[in-house]
């Protein structure tokens, strides 16, 4: 069973999340600059704050690197910066997730924590609770990339050197991105409830990231 869960109000909820990246994207200078932290995330499980700021931060940076990368008339040498810059934020953006699960899982109380940083971290979760097959940690993640597709196809709309279709078809996809956000956070809530019941659970089952390491990966080896 689990010891000693954390009450609600210790967690995060998903209005939390979607403020919180909302101000990140607005604020200036972001995502190179550091952006005050909001008073509803004071009571975040230790680390949690940090953990979060850096997925959403990686994820903003590999947002700008991907159209970067889109460009056609670049030398060859500066799109290759460019997937550089993809590979290593990418990293740093899984190895954020795994950080905001055994935040998460720790201030449940759902896994052993001399073994929370392991490869095979152990859970600690009743017989009847179900296995939920992604995490909270992915969730938020998600969470991050909307808010940046809701912030992109927001400032769509309010071009003024396009024409009315393209406004019209930019706030019907503006409005389904909201709702889609909406959406996720409902299920991330559902998921920290009901891990708080005793009723769910997940793991951290570590993405093993190959393709930046040459111990397996035989290209950067050659």
């Amino acid at each position: 069973m689990p010891a000693s869960p954390a009450s609600p109000h210790a967690l995060l909820t998903s209005s939390q999340v979607v403020a919180l990246h909302s101000a990140y994207n607005q604020a200036a200078g972001w995502p190179h600059a550091d952006v005050p932290c909001s008073p509803e995330t004071a009571h975040w499980p230790a680390g949690l704050l940090g953990a979060v700021e850096e997925n959403h931060r990686r994820n903003s940076l590999l947002w700008c690197e991907e159209d970067l990368a889109r460009r056609v008339r670049a030398a060859d040498a500066e799109i290759v910066a460019n997937k550089r810059q993809i590979d290593a934020h990418n990293q740093a953006r899984n190895n954020a997730i795994e950080q905001v699960d055994e935040c998460l899982l720790l201030a449940l109380g759902l896994v052993d924590a001399s073994t929370v940083q392991c490869v095979h971290p152990v859970s600690r979760v009743s017989q009847t609770a179900r296995l939920n097959s992604e995490t909270a940690g992915s969730m938020i993640d998600r969470l991050s990339i909307t808010s940046l597709k809701v912030r992109a196809m927001q400032l769509q709309t309010l071009r003024t050197d396009v024409d009315a279709v393209h406004i019209a078809s930019a706030q019907q996809k503006w409005l389904r991105l909201q709702e889609q956000q909406r959406d996720l956070g409902h299920c991330l809530d559902e998921l920290l409830a009901d891990c708080l019941a005793g009723r769910a659970y997940f793991k951290i089952y570590r993405q093993f990231k190959m393709y930046n390491d040459p111990a397996y990966n035989s290209a950067l080896r050659a």
